[in-house]
């Protein structure tokens, strides 16, 4: 990479320090206004974003949760009605599950996997704005609707006739399909750069057995996502389609296939689990590591059982199916593989407490989630196991045993690592750090509260209380444990107020933090917190998978990069040897104006099929626009 160079073109190595910065500075940053703030493709602005935006749709649906708590709380309750009931279930669920624990997940690796890999930028930037504004169109397509009356009322399921033509007029099915196209066409151009990121921009020396686990949990999640997101893309179009166009996917009458409908939607609900989950296993095994202060225990295995999840993933859809009739051997297979997952997850715990064993555990406020996860995970795991058996899911099959497993699987496996990564990663965003006082508040509220508020939901289950019902009799033995899980979660809230409170003060007046305030061993605490604009002034030379642990003093260094242009590193796939310079492509406004186009497309679609036809016209121009020559190299990447 060392090569020679010019007046006109100059290279890191021929520049002191504060010169080099500066002039990486001019080369890389956002320019300040509407038009920049419009036009970054700068992955640390746009995770940011990510981040937020999610966060803003977990506390609407937090909202949601309560209402619904209320309403529950009491039988014959008239807070809410049925109608308003199940747009506010649909609506929860889709929130959640769309709008911020597949996005949030990602974000956080927008943000974070190209400093823990060492590059400067993500992979294809420009589609990494182009998927928020996707994103953010989507959720405010399904809110807005929802305040005009208009939301989805379906469940977040979906599930046909009742979502079909037949039995779900008005638009708020349709609604629902196409906020499921805005948020999977993000999802997938997620993975797609993490994947490119993660294989070719890593830092020289980052071969396959020194990446962070972080990064090896989300190279594994994106290639889920990449198999498993089409296959919803798919139920919603032809969905869509039957109550638009009068096609009969899912009409028998016609020749159709109601339960098509839940192959294609399980096959990919189930990996979307993991999609969840497998995100939060690499920031358990990250924070981990930390501040046990020793290397995580069994890194070969942890990278192995990542994939063993992935794999075993989508070979356990149909145990949502249990109860549709389908051949005994079919479900004997589904009951083995419902089973079989266990083993990777419980090589992970084993794993995880080997490390604190042996390791000087400090007990700061990201540890404590981690291990309030790995209680909650264990007792959630294990009701899985459960219900993966034919019998006993039959009878708690639709009821409040079922409500108590998933929240236990997706608050506790995938929320409580998430709420430990916000505290733990909050000074490389912000440069700032929250409390250790009011995390351990928080912690303790909403630990306390999730278990006080969920527990109870398996006795609700095992008494027969179903799903999704509005209201109940007096004679109804639910009465007690429902009136104490509503009065629960107002514990649940307040950790999540605190929490929240602690995040936007801290943001804003918390204690200034070093650059690496945990003594941390993974790349991205080599750079100042927060990162400059170009994230590394000299590319790291990694030697081993704790660099920042092996190589203490001094990170070894690869120059011959340009500085006036925006040039990365382009590494080998195993032993990552630095092949090429890549050029990143610069700020564009055109990302935004495909997404603006696109997002009209779809929304418009929902009223008449036509605008698929004429709607395709803006976005063929704003990819031409997108696309067109403009003559340097970073435009033309």
């Amino acid at each position: 990479m060392n090569e020679g160079s010019t007046k006109s073109d100059l290279r890191d190595h021929d520049l002191d320090r504060p010169t080099l910065e500066a002039a990486l500075e001019q080369t890389w940053k956002t320019p300040s206004g509407l038009w920049g703030m419009l036009a970054t493709v700068d992955h640390k602005i746009i995770g940011r974003r990510y981040i937020f935006t999610a966060f803003i749709f977990l506390a609407l649906g937090g909202v949601l949760s309560i209402l619904m708590r209320i309403q529950l709380a009491q039988p014959e309750a008239r807070v809410l009605g049925p109608d308003r009931y199940n747009q506010i279930f649909t609506m929860h669920g889709a929130n959640m599950m769309f709008l911020f624990a597949v996005p949030v997940m990602e974000a956080m690796a927008v943000y974070l996997v190209p400093l823990m890999v060492g590059t400067r930028n993500i992979a294809f930037p420009r589609l990494n704005a182009f998927s928020y504004w996707m994103f953010l169109a989507g959720g405010t397509l399904l809110w807005v609707a929802f305040a005009l009356d208009m939301g989805p009322d379906v469940g977040w399921f979906a599930y046909v006739p009742l979502s079909g033509p037949q039995y779900a007029a008005g638009k708020r099915a349709d609604i629902w399909a196409q906020m499921i196209t805005f948020t999977e066409v993000s999802a997938l151009a997620v993975a797609v750069e993490i994947v490119v990121t993660v294989f070719k921009q890593r830092a020289p020396g980052m071969s396959l057995d020194r990446i962070p686990l972080f990064v090896w949990s989300m190279l594994v999640t994106s290639f889920i996502i990449i198999m498993a997101m089409p296959a919803i893309m798919i139920a919603s179009t032809c969905l869509i389609m039957d109550r638009l166009i009068g096609t009969h996917f899912f009409n028998p009458a016609e020749g159709g296939d109601v339960l098509l409908w839940q192959h294609l939607f399980w096959f990919f609900g189930h990996p979307e689990v993991y999609i969840i989950f497998l995100p939060a296993v690499g920031m358990v095994s990250t924070m981990v590591a930390t501040f046990a202060r020793r290397p995580v225990f069994g890194y070969l295995a942890l990278v192995m059982a990542l994939i063993a999840t992935a794999i075993l993933a989508f070979g356990l859809w149909v145990h949502h199916m249990f109860v549709t009739g389908l051949p005994r051997l079919g479900e004997s297979f589904f009951t083995a593989s419902s089973m079989a997952i266990a083993v990777p997850a419980g090589i992970q715990i084993f794993c995880w407490l080997a490390t604190l064993w042996d390791g000087r555990p400090v007990f700061k406020t990201p540890l404590l989630f981690v291990i309030g996860f790995i209680v909650t995970f264990v007792v959630g795991g294990l009701t899985g196991v459960m219900v993966a058996s034919v019998p006993f899911d039959t009878q708690v099959h639709d009821t409040y045993f079922v409500v108590a497993h998933f929240h236990y699987v997706l608050i506790g496996g995938a929320v409580f690592p998430l709420l430990g990564a916000v505290y733990y990663w909050f000074p490389k965003m912000t440069g700032r750090m929250m409390s250790e006082r009011l995390g351990k508040w928080a912690f303790w509220l909403i630990v306390i509260g999730f278990n006080l508020t969920f527990f109870p939901m398996h006795i609700l289950g095992l008494q027969g209380m179903p799903r999704r019902v509005y209201t109940y009799q007096p004679d109804m033995p639910w009465y007690g444990l429902n009136m104490f899980v509503s009065l629960s979660a107002i514990i649940l809230v307040a950790g999540f107020l605190v929490f929240f409170i602690d995040a936007i003060r801290s943001a804003r007046r918390g204690p200034i933090a070093p650059d690496n305030p945990w003594d941390a061993p993974t790349l991205e605490w080599s750079t100042a917190s927060p990162p400059p604009s170009f994230n590394f002034a000299r590319m790291p030379v990694v030697s081993g998978p704790n660099p920042l642990w092996e190589q203490p003093e001094i990170i070894a260094v690869a120059s011959g990069l340009r500085t006036d242009r925006r040039e990365l590193v382009v590494t080998t796939l195993t032993k990552a040897i630095p092949q090429a310079r890549e050029a990143s492509p610069r700020n564009s406004i055109w990302p935004l104006w495909t997404a603006v186009a696109t997002s009209v497309m779809l929304i418009w679609s929902i009223f008449t099929p036509w605008a698929v036809v004429w709607g395709s016209i803006p976005v063929a121009m704003a990819l031409i626009g997108w696309f067109w020559p403009k003559g340097t190299p970073e435009d033309e990447s």
